[in-house]
């Protein structure tokens, strides 16, 4: 007797082994039609497997989240026999499945073409509507290594090879066509569907090693319906229209070249918009009772030692050699507030203390991951510590969240995920500091009032830590602010407070950031907004653009009243006919222009438009001043 406990706490009782098909089908026939996979207690499986002793089992459908990794996966199996079809000799490598999407390794002298991605996509297509089923074969490793070698898959030969001796290997085949694989998968191969497009070619070294040879990826995306597909194929149109890069140009905000890899170049323009993010930020901190500070540059490597972030961080720092002694330019502050800190004596009357600093970080990224401002290696972080007392934890996180949920707000992003991510495989601190952390974590995310997805292993090595993923305007997310406990560092420094019994206690450290870089923010408020960028924000407010040159005394008046309200404004007096300016204006993305002519003069107005606006209003230029200084005052001064 086989006993099945269902997602909604049924048992359903079966006389000898069954299937994952064979439960879907006890259910109903709609159910059996739209099986897909199964999850048995908590792990995906294929639904023929053999269920043969009581078990807890949720059938997975298309409608189901787990169901778009196996499309995409078994997309990339697809993918891979279509292209051994066409381009016989090819070796496949691995095939993963991705965010969004697959890509396969292949081996192949000939490089692949844009050309070729269109045959490969419609021979997938013929395969997919084959609907051969995907059927899971298990193989002694010597034959595995064997009959791979034999077809001329070395690089399938050499997976094998590394799986220890007397462990079989799980094969999988659709057809006549077989891979090495764990699984699980689809019953066929036309359970995929055909929502599914090829995006592009790209390097890449064999096991990620750059002494390796290097192999032809192809790129795919797949989704559950045709709907799906459209929707993020119309995302990615966006986001390459509001390419950062892109619209940086277009904007003259800031450069990136070889003279300095992973480092910006910022314009005026563009260090205007910096300088205004960094200001409103500083003005929120000191609200909430921030304390600022700086700290060097270079320090020595003992300190990195102290922290552990010299065995953890290494390779990611830049070192200088000065007299015997070895300097690392600082990938992070924490290190160094601890010693500010530890400056004199603490008691508990003077916690909590936050501690901010805009500090300039450098981290040696490599080269090929590098993108614009979102991936650099100067950077500028938004940071602060918080040291405080074990109960201090719970008030200071929710004071730390509500602070950040404004700021996105201020800042025009509504949607905010929180994930709880808790302890890695590898980290600092015994068990017993952990299970304190994680304990204060979540009663303190709760008293909050936040709902958190968890993010199994992916806490700090010092410490568990919320993450706060933002939704843009196209719905991407981006991980921005973090808020991390941290019981380890403080010890692991020697930082210390009296308590009120009189004796020296270890403070906890809040590691927080908001924006995370200001570098990244940027790009990604820049993406956002599409360059059109909120009035407060925008580094050129206002534009002062003549008709005729008669008009030009009475743009100055008007620049000067713009400068008195506060307003950043540029003057356009060139001989050029005004639809040049007000196009060449719009592309760079400046909010407002004030149109001024013969007309204008007589009468002391201002003819406004607004960026991408068909209409335009005349106001008298006093009435027009003080309606832009308050859209451009900012959130908080509106509030």
């Amino acid at each position: 007797m086989v006993a099945i406990t269902l997602p909604d706490g049924s048992v359903r009782e079966f006389d000898a082994p069954v299937t994952g098909a064979d439960v879907a089908a006890d259910i109903g026939p709609g159910l059996a039609s739209a099986a897909l996979a199964i999850r048995l207690n908590g792990e995906i499986r294929d639904l023929s497997s053999v269920i043969d002793e009581d078990a807890r089992v949720s059938i997975i459908t298309a409608k189901d989240e787990d169901a778009l990794e196996l499309i995409r996966h078994d997309t990339a199996h697809v993918m891979a026999e279509a292209v051994q079809g066409l381009y016989p000799g090819t070796q496949v490598t691995i095939g993963p499945a991705i965010e969004n999407g697959f890509y396969y390794d292949f081996a192949r002298e000939e490089p692949f073409t844009p050309d070729d991605l269109e045959k490969i996509e419609a021979r997938m297509a013929e395969i997919i509507e084959l609907d051969q089923p995907f059927q899971r074969e298990v193989w002694e490793r010597d034959k595995a290594i064997e009959t791979f070698t034999k077809m001329g898959e070395h690089y399938k030969a050499e997976l094998v090879q590394g799986i220890p001796e007397g462990e079989d290997v799980s094969i999988y085949r659709q057809g006549e066509w077989l891979d090495l694989c764990r699984g699980p998968h689809l019953p066929s191969t036309g359970k995929i569907g055909k929502a599914f497009k090829l995006m592009k070619l790209a390097g890449a070294y064999w096991r990620g090693d750059a002494k390796n040879e290097m192999l032809q990826r192809i790129y795919g995306t797949a989704w559950a319906t045709p709907k799906q597909l459209q929707a993020h194929l119309h995302m990615l149109e966006e986001a390459e229209r509001r390419d950062h890069r892109r619209l940086g140009r277009e904007m003259d905000l800031f450069h990136i070249q070889d003279v300095a890899v992973g480092s910006v170049f910022w314009h005026p323009k563009g260090w205007t918009l910096y300088r205004t993010l960094k200001n409103y930020m500083r003005g929120r901190l000191e609200e909430a009772g921030y304390v600022e500070v700086n700290t060097p540059q270079m320090v020595d490597r003992g300190l990195w030692e102290d922290s552990g972030h010299w065995e953890k961080f290494r390779e990611h720092m830049f070192i200088a050699e000065s007299e015997g002694r070895t300097l690392a330019l600082k990938p992070m502050n924490c290190p160094c507030h601890v010693q500010i800190f530890r400056q004199g004596i603490t008691s508990y009357r003077d916690l909590p203390i936050r501690m901010a600093e805009f500090g300039s970080c450098l981290r040696n990224e490599p080269s090929g991951a590098l993108h614009g401002l979102m991936r650099v290696r100067a950077f500028t972080q938004d940071d602060a510590h918080i040291f405080c007392t074990e109960d201090q934890i719970t008030s200071e996180t929710k004071l730390f969240c509500d602070l950040l949920m404004s700021i996105y707000k201020d800042l025009g992003f509504e949607k905010v995920t929180v994930k709880f991510a808790d302890r890695p495989p590898v980290r600092a601190g015994d068990d017993e500091t952990w299970d304190k952390a994680e304990k204060a974590l979540a009663e303190a995310t709760a008293a909050a009032g936040l709902e958190t997805v968890l993010s199994p292993g992916e806490g700090a090595f010092y410490g568990p830590k919320l993450e706060f993923d933002l939704t843009d305007a196209i719905g991407r997310d981006w991980q921005l602010g973090t808020l991390q406990v941290d019981f380890v560092m403080p010890e692991r420094l020697d930082a210390s407070y009296v308590g009120e019994d009189g004796a020296k206690h270890r403070p906890v450290m809040l590691h927080r950031a908001i924006l995370g870089s200001f570098e990244r923010f940027i790009g990604i408020l820049i993406e956002h907004y599409a360059g059109k960028l909120p009035l407060w924000l925008a580094p050129v407010q206002v534009v002062v653009a003549t008709i005729t040159n008669v008009a030009d005394d009475y743009a100055g008046r008007v620049m000067a009243a713009l400068g008195e309200a506060g307003l950043r404004a540029e003057a356009d007096l060139r001989n050029e006919k005004i639809n040049y300016k007000v196009r060449e204006h719009s592309l760079a993305k400046v909010p407002v222009i004030l149109v001024i002519g013969r007309s204008e003069v007589g009468a002391n107005t201002v003819s406004l438009r607004r960026m991408d606006g068909k209409d335009q209003e005349i106001l008298a230029l006093e009435e027009a001043v003080a309606r832009l200084a308050g859209e451009a005052a900012g959130p908080r001064a509106r509030k």
